[in-house]
C-alpha cells in the first residue's frame, strides 16, 4: 500500500471525529485570542490521540503545541481556529440569515483549517507508530491569524528554531498548491487625546480628537498615490469619542493595517503613516499615542516541498462530491454578483469557468505555477516561512467564486463537500510530512532553497520585543469596542 493510500485510510477512518470537531468549532465562532473553547477542544482531542500538549505558549492564552515522537526530523503542522466578527450566518442557507445580528462567523473557514491540519498531524503520528520511525511531529495551535498574528509571537519567541519543515493549508475554491507571495503587514492603533467642550457655547475651548482622526485619514488617503504598487493601507475608526454631537470629542482612536511586499518597506510606510498622525495632532492641538499591536512578514514559498505536495495531491485525487453538494453550491454561486463571478473566472480561465457554472465545485487540481503569484493580503504563516521551509495547499471547501470573509463562506462551513475537502488537505499534509521524514535530502534541499530565496536577509520580528499578546477577554473587548 502506498503512502497516499495508507494516509487516506487513517484519515477516512476518523472522518466522523473530524466532522464533529469542525462543526463544534464552527458553532463556537470565537475571534482573535478568545478561542478558549476551540483551543481546549483541539488540545483534548490531541491528548486523547497520544500527543503531549503544552498550553499557553509564547504568552498566548489560546496557543498550544502538541508533540508526538522524538528526535529528528521535526515536522511542524500549523492549525488555526479563529473566526471573524460580524459574519454570523446559518449553516446550509443560501440566503443571508444571521444567527445573531452582528455576531461572529467562520468566514475564512478556520474551523476547517484547524481540523484538517489536526487530521494531518494525527495521521502522521499513526504512520510513525506503524512503521517505528524516528522523528517528531508538532501540531502548533495558532490563535488570532485574522488580526492578532499568533504565529508571529511564536516565531519571535523562537518556537520554530528546532523545526525542520512546516506545513499548512487553507480553505478556498480551488485545489492547488499555494506557490505564493504575500504582503508583510503592521497593525497599529493611533489614540488621539484632546479637550472636551460645549460644541456650540464654547467650541473655541475644545480640541477635537475626532477631527484629528479624520485629518489623519485624509492625509493617509493622499499618501496612497505615493507608495509602491503592491502596498495596501486600510483603516477602521474604533472610537469616535462619543455619541453627542454637541460635545467636542476629547478622545478618538483609529486602527490601521499597513501592508507592503517587504519588511523594510512596511516599516518605512508605517513611519509615513505615523507622520500623518503627528501632523493631524499638530493641526488640531491634540496629542497622539501610537502602538504596534501585531504584524507579520511577507510569505516565502518553497517549491522543493510544494512539488512533493503537488504530486501527493495528484495521487489522492479530488474530494467526493454528491448531487446534493452540487445543488447547494449552485444556490450559493447564484448569490454572487456578476463582478465576483467574473473575477473567479479569471482564476481558472474561460473554458473551466463555463463548466463550473453548472457544477460550481472544483474537482481538479490546478497546475503548479512556475512563478509565485501575489496575494494582496497577509498571513502570519509568513513568519514561519522565514524561519523554516514551509509548504501549503488549498482545497475546494466552498463553491466556485465564493469570496473570503463573506456570509456565503460561513454558510458552507458545515457542508459535506467542505468536510471532504478538509480531509483531502489533511491527507496532503500528512503525505508530504512523511515524505520529508523518510527523505533527509528533501529537507536539505528545502532548506537550501529557503536560504537562496532569503538572499542574505535574516528574520527579525516586526512586532516589538516587549509586546505581550492580549488575554482572551481583553481581546474580546477590543473587538467589541
Amino acid at each position: 500500500m502506498s503512502i497516499t493510500e495508507k494516509i487516506a485510510s487513517y484519515i477516512d477512518q476518523k472522518s466522523e471525529l473530524y466532522k464533529n470537531l469542525s462543526d463544534r468549532i464552527w458553532d463556537y465562532a470565537e475571534t482573535r485570542f478568545d478561542e478558549v473553547r476551540s483551543a481546549d477542544l483541539l488540545c483534548k482531542t490531541l491528548e486523547n490521540e497520544g500527543f503531549q500538549v503544552e498550553r499557553g505558549v509564547a504568552n498566548l492564552e489560546t496557543g498550544f503545541i502538541a508533540t508526538f515522537g522524538s528526535g529528528n526530523p521535526v515536522i511542524a503542522i500549523l492549525g488555526e481556529y479563529d473566526a471573524l466578527a460580524g459574519l454570523s450566518q446559518q449553516a446550509g442557507s443560501a440566503n443571508y440569515a444571521p444567527i445573531i445580528q452582528n455576531g461572529n462567523g467562520h468566514g475564512c473557514g478556520h474551523n476547517l483549517l484547524g481540523v484538517g491540519a489536526l487530521a494531518g498531524a494525527i495521521a502522521t503520528k499513526q504512520y510513525l507508530e506503524e512503521h517505528n520511525l524516528a522523528g517528531t511531529v508538532k501540531y502548533f495551535g495558532c490563535p488570532a491569524e485574522e488580526s492578532g498574528y499568533g504565529k508571529s509571537f511564536l516565531a519571535r519567541d523562537g518556537y520554530f528554531n528546532d523545526v525542520d519543515v512546516a506545513f499548512s493549508w487553507h480553505p478556498g475554491t480551488v485545489n492547488a498548491i499555494m506557490h505564493a507571495r504575500a504582503n508583510a503587514v503592521i497593525n497599529a492603533t493611533f489614540k488621539f487625546k484632546g479637550r472636551s467642550s460645549h460644541a456650540a457655547a464654547s467650541p473655541h475651548l475644545g480640541r477635537s480628537a475626532l477631527d484629528a482622526v479624520e485629518l489623519m485619514n485624509v492625509g493617509v488617503n493622499y499618501l496612497r498615490e505615493h507608495i509602491v504598487d503592491e502596498a495596501r493601507i486600510h483603516y477602521a475608526v474604533t472610537n469616535t469619542g462619543g455619541l453627542a454631537p454637541n460635545v467636542v470629542q476629547a478622545e478618538a482612536e483609529v486602527t490601521y493595517l499597513i501592508r507592503a511586499p517587504k519588511p523594510n518597506q512596511v516599516k518605512d510606510l508605517y513611519q509615513r503613516v505615523l507622520n500623518c498622525a503627528k501632523g493631524a495632532a499638530l493641526m488640531t492641538e491634540t496629542t497622539v499615542e501610537e502602538q504596534i499591536v501585531g504584524s507579520c512578514h511577507n510569505l516565502i514559498p518553497n517549491k522543493t516541498l510544494e512539488k512533493v505536495m503537488h504530486q501527493h495531491m495528484q495521487e489522492l485525487g479530488s474530494a467526493k462530491i454528491t448531487e446534493d453538494d452540487i445543488h447547494f453550491a449552485k444556490e450559493i454561486y447564484h448569490t454572487l454578483s456578476d463582478e465576483e463571478k467574473n473575477v473567479a473566472a479569471l482564476q481558472v480561465g474561460k473554458e473551466a469557468a463555463q463548466i463550473l457554472i453548472d457544477k460550481p465545485i472544483v474537482d481538479f487540481l490546478a497546475p503548479l505555477p512556475e512563478e509565485p503569484f501575489f496575494m494582496g493580503g497577509s498571513t502570519d504563516v509568513a513568519d514561519v516561512s522565514w524561519n523554516v521551509p514551509t509548504a501549503q495547499c488549498t482545497t475546494a471547501t466552498w463553491a466556485f467564486g465564493t469570496p473570503f470573509h463573506t456570509w456565503q463562506a460561513v454558510a458552507q462551513g458545515k457542508s459535506a463537500y467542505a468536510l471532504e475537502a478538509t480531509l483531502l488537505a489533511g491527507k496532503a499534509i500528512a503525505c508530504t510530512a512523511i515524505s520529508a521524514m523518510e527523505n533527509p535530502t528533501l529537507i536539505e534541499d528545502a532548506k537550501a532553497e529557503l536560504v537562496k530565496r532569503l538572499d542574505g536577509e535574516t528574520y527579525e520580528a516586526l512586532i516589538p520585543k516587549d509586546l505581550v499578546p492580549p488575554k482572551a477577554m481583553e481581546a474580546t473587548a477590543v473587538i467589541m469596542a
